[in-house]
């Protein structure tokens, strides 16, 4: 029986580990993806805008 006991851990952790990469990848895309995209697009424009204004303002 000390095997079962040993089996069980990561049984248990593999399940869960599945669990959550399914609802990761069954949340991925949907009616939010276009407004995810649209707030990544506006952040990296607002860092890239960032980055490049000190060194217009310089020249």
């Amino acid at each position: 029986m000390d095997y079962v006991s040993a089996l069980v851990p990561p049984v248990v952790m593999a399940v869960f580990f599945i669990g959550v990469v399914r609802v990761i990848v069954k949340t991925q895309g949907g009616a939010a993806k276009a407004k995810e995209d649209a707030a990544v697009d506006a952040a990296l424009s607002r860092t890239e805008g960032a980055r490049q204004a000190p060194a217009g303002t310089d020249a």
